[in-house]
This record gives structure tokens, C-alpha cells and sequence, in this order.
């Protein structure tokens, strides 16, 4: 397996080890390493190699220069350890797609490969980098996903809108399965909406909106920021709390919010492991995914919507085809992408109607319940046991 990200820290890598290794697989996994983790690591049957080359936001040169660096280096490895071994399975995640360059070696030896697409590289980088989908860099990421696509034996991808968009333009469907990205149930244990007890109407607890994930701008935290202004005005003991990597978005956004008066009604928390999250959302009343509208978000389903699901929060969500794909209005509260003022109103009406808001989260409940990791493991176990048997995948 080969990854351009640390383990166990990506969650989907590391649930896709965990699901091989309890089947019996032996995994090689090849990763980029943090500051803290060895170069080198034996846990039974798994080996970590990880690469000294880690992830920073920055402009274009930055991601050539690392995708490049990680792609060399990882093939080095997979070809030396190919030598000395034979590889029944070499598992890609993207991105980049054309990480799959690493499996050609151990391909040629017989080895099946799969490309697990977590994001369409088109769409990300349009969205990052504010590029034209005609623009010549958009198109060569388009050419060098089909290239990629096409040198795997399966493809692997997060919903039904990223399976639409790699079947338009790539492959053909039959060639795609889905393993949506569902929090592990260990972690996010199922708890009913109706089991956490309703606040008196006069209490002085605040009222905690919650938003956890990458401080990006096209994760619309601003957005959430206009929408609380709003809020206040029906509910003054609403406060926001923010979890996730400290960025220079982010101070931007709270120096904002400071020039407004806000300061003392957002709680930025910080960085939490996933099981301290879980402790976070169950204090939460409501949790939010304030996205811009972009050619990402539109096909993006954030696992944060099945995390809120998964412990009985309501959860407010973007109008985009990814989420439209699985909830409909009666399972999800929703708001247009962006609009801060449609946000607000939804965030009042969970704190005014809390009754219809449970009944709302409830029937959210049984879409994730249809997709709960263990789910969606078996899923991916089928996948890769038909993969090696040479069996056509039932999609």
C-alpha cells in the first residue's frame, strides 16, 4: 500500500490496512512521515517504511515538487522490495493519481493494483488554485488521471458523484466500486438522537454550534462565522467552536470575527484525535458544514456529516449532489452553499424546534446506518478477495 500521507493518521488508509490485516494480508505500507514516527516500523504483519517528505499548502511548484519527490522515492522502494519478494496486491491511494507509477514494476510481476481515487484531482486543484476546467493544467490533471485509471485493474472511490465523474471521463463503471468514508464505529459509537436530555428553555448553557475539518476556504468557515452574527441576534448564548490544524485562513478569519465583536462567541479548540472529537460532538446541540459552493464541494460527501450522525447531532449540510446523492430533505437540514443567511436560519430552527430537528436527525441516522463501516469494510474485502480471484466485481 502507498500513500502520500502519515499512518495512522489518515483515517481511510488506515481503515483499509486494518480490514487487509484481518483478513491475513501482509502489508507493506509505504507513507510519508511526521516528526514524531520512525523511518521504519514492524507491528506483526504490517511494515510502515515512511518517506521524509511531508505535505505543506502551498502554490503549484510545492505540490510538483512533493508529488514528484514521493513518486520517485516510493517506486524506488516497491521496485527493491519486488525484487526480493512477490507482491500479490500494490494498493494505491491517490492523490496524486499518478502515484500508480510506483505499481508498474510489481504489475509486470503480476501483481494486481488498485487505485483508491479519494478526491478527483481536476476539480481539487481547480478549486485550490481558482484554474478554469479548460485551463491547460486542468486539462493535462485530467489526461494523467485517465492514464492513471486505466493502469490499474480496479478503481476505488469515495461516492456515487466521484463514480460519475471518473465513468464520464475515464473508465468505464464496471470498473469503479464505492467504499464511502464512514467513521469507524469504535471511535464514533451509534448513539440514538433522543438519548442526550433537552435543555430547559431559560438555561444559561450556551447553545454550541461545532464545526471540525481542514481550515480551508473552500470549507466555508467564514461562512459559519456570518451565519453565527445572525444567530445571536435570536440566540445570544450561541457560540461556535472550531476544531482542526491552526492556518493562516484561519487567523484571518478570527481577526474578522474580532473586528465584528464575536471573539468571545468563537471558541477556536484546536487540533483533536479523532476519539477526543467524539467527546466534542456529544456537547455539541447542532454541527455544521458550511461549504462555499466550488467544483468540489459539489461531489464531496464529508465524513463530518456521518460523525455527527453516528453520536445523534443534527447536522446542517450544503445543497450539493455528493450529499443530495444519499439524504434528502427529510433526513438532512439543508442550506445553498455559501449563504450564510439560509445557514442561520437552519441553526435557529434546530435550537426553536427541537423536536422536528431530532426527528430530522433520526432519519439522517438511518442513511448512516446503511453505511456504517462495517459496511462498508465488507464492501471492500469483496473487492479485493474478487480482485485476486480474478472474479468480475459485483458493483
Amino acid at each position: 500500500m502507498v500513500v502520500l500521507s502519515c499512518y495512522p493518521a489518515d483515517p481511510r488508509p488506515r481503515r483499509a490496512v486494518e480490514a487487509l490485516l484481518k483478513e491475513g494480508a501482509h502489508v507493506d505500507l509505504i507513507c510519508s512521515q511526521d516528526n514524531k514516527s520512525p523511518k521504519r516500523e514492524q507491528f506483526g504483519s504490517l511494515e510502515v517504511f515512511r518517506i521524509p517528505i511531508t505535505h505543506h499548502r502551498g502554490g503549484k511548484l510545492s505540490y510538483v515538487y512533493e508529488y514528484s519527490a514521493f513518486v520517485l522515492i516510493a517506486t524506488g522502494i516497491l521496485a527493491w522490495r519486488s525484487l526480493r519478494r512477490r507482491y500479490d496486491l500494490i494498493y494505491i491511494h491517490n492523490m496524486p493519481d499518478i502515484l500508480v507509477l510506483s505499481a508498474l514494476l510489481p504489475k509486470v510481476g503480476g501483481a494486481k493494483v488498485i487505485l483508491d481515487q479519494h478526491d478527483p484531482m481536476p476539480e481539487l486543484m481547480m478549486t485550490i488554485f481558482n484554474l478554469e476546467a479548460t485551463s491547460l493544467g486542468v486539462r493535462v490533471i485530467r489526461k494523467l488521471e485517465k492514464w492513471s485509471i486505466a493502469c490499474a485493474h480496479l478503481v476505488i472511490t469515495v461516492n456515487i458523484a466521484c463514480k460519475r465523474i471518473f465513468a464520464a471521463r475515464s473508465c468505464h463503471s464496471e470498473k469503479i466500486g464505492i467504499v464511502m468514508n464512514s467513521p469507524d464505529g469504535k471511535v464514533f459509537p451509534y448513539r440514538t438522537a433522543r438519548s442526550y436530555p433537552a435543555s430547559e428553555p431559560a438555561s444559561r448553557k450556551p447553545f454550541v454550534i461545532m464545526y471540525h475539518g481542514s481550515l480551508v476556504k473552500r470549507n466555508g468557515l467564514e461562512v459559519a462565522v456570518d451565519a453565527l452574527a445572525k444567530v445571536r441576534e435570536a440566540i445570544p448564548r450561541a457560540e461556535l467552536r472550531v476544531y482542526g490544524p491552526a492556518t493562516v485562513y484561519l487567523e484571518r478569519v478570527l481577526q474578522s470575527a474580532c473586528n465584528r465583536g464575536l471573539e468571545e462567541a468563537i471558541r477556536y479548540l484546536g487540533p483533536k484525535r479523532l476519539e477526543d472529537l467524539a467527546g466534542e460532538i456529544e456537547q455539541c446541540d447542532v454541527g455544521v458544514i458550511p461549504n462555499y459552493g466550488n467544483a468540489f464541494t459539489e461531489i464531496n460527501t464529508p465524513t463530518r456529516i456521518f460523525e455527527y450522525l453516528a453520536l445523534g447531532k443534527p447536522v446542517v449540510a450544503p445543497r450539493t449532489s455528493g450529499i443530495r446523492d444519499y439524504f434528502g430533505p427529510e433526513s438532512m437540514l439543508f442550506f445553498e452553499p455559501g449563504n450564510s443567511k439560509e445557514l442561520a436560519q437552519q441553526i435557529v430552527y434546530v435550537s426553536a424546534h427541537r423536536d422536528e430537528a431530532i426527528e430530522i436527525a433520526e432519519r439522517g441516522q438511518q442513511v448512516y446506518l446503511a453505511h456504517t463501516w462495517s459496511r462498508e469494510r465488507e464492501t471492500l474485502v469483496s473487492l479485493v478477495s474478487g480482485l485476486l480471484k480474478g472474479e468480475q466485481p459485483a458493483l
